[in-house]
């Protein structure tokens, strides 16, 4: 799947790109199409001075990376990746103690992008990913992701584990979701945190978890013993979340 193609698809994204102030280059949307979302759109892009192409279906099905364009594709800049210092800082100028997901082999980008979405809403300063064996930033991601991502920043590192024992020079304790962890409520997740979530099915790899000062377990009580890794990272992240305001 090609990373950073700089399409945008569906109205959220689109809407959410533009209030974000991201350069769009050209908007792309169904000819004929008067639906109420869209017509805001094509409002904001004529008041950012975007040029509006008017194209039919099949020219966006063409277009779409997603297959859900929704009749409406932005044509931007590539989505820029973050560096770690800049997740550092962000939790600075807001005043707040860092907040940081790091997923561990995710490889699904609808999962990255409802994890993006997650960490947006939970208030997280941003999302650290792997260079290998993960997904990075796609237009199926950007989807999936409400337009959250051009709000959270997203570093992309060499080595999870180096990352972790760097930020732990800057204060940072770390806890990763893990089935034979403690249970979640019993944890102090409170103060400079990082979050490690690793691939459905295979969970965080051994010598990250190794890296990790606790990990968490989150009680369940159904008949089948795994969560999907979005939602993990959604459960842990609102109890950190729960920790804060408490």
């Amino acid at each position: 799947m090609e990373e950073n193609t700089g399409i945008i698809e569906g109205r959220n994204a689109v809407t959410e790109a533009f209030r974000a102030g991201r350069t769009i280059d050209r908007l792309y949307v169904l000819d004929g199409c008067k639906d109420g979302p869209v017509m805001t759109i094509k409002r904001e892009a004529s008041k950012q001075g975007t040029s509006i192409k008017y194209v039919t279906k099949d020219r966006l099905d063409q277009m779409s990376e997603t297959g859900r364009h929704q009749g409406v594709i932005a044509a931007a800049a590539a989505y820029r990746y973050a560096e770690v210092s800049d997740i550092l800082q962000k939790a600075r100028d807001k005043g707040e103690e860092p907040f940081v997901l790091l997923l561990d082999g995710i490889e699904d980008p609808h999962n990255l992008g409802a994890i993006i979405r997650t960490a947006n809403q939970a208030g997280a300063h941003g999302v650290i990913i792997p260079k290998n064996r993960a997904v990075g930033l796609t237009a199926t991601v950007a989807k999936a992701s409400a337009g959250a991502l051009n709000y959270t920043p997203v570093a992309k590192v060499t080595n999870l584990g180096q990352t972790i024992e760097e930020l732990k020079k800057d204060g940072l304790w770390f806890v990763c979701a893990d089935m034979g962890g403690t249970p979640m409520y019993k944890l102090n997740l409170k103060g400079p945190i990082g979050l490690v979530i690793g691939a459905e099915g295979n969970g965080v790899s051994r010598l990250v978890r190794e890296k990790c000062d606790m990990t968490a377990q989150i009680p369940m009580r159904g008949d089948i013993d795994s969560l999907n890794a979005s939602v993990a990272a959604g459960i842990l992240a609102y109890e950190i979340v729960r920790q804060r305001l408490a």
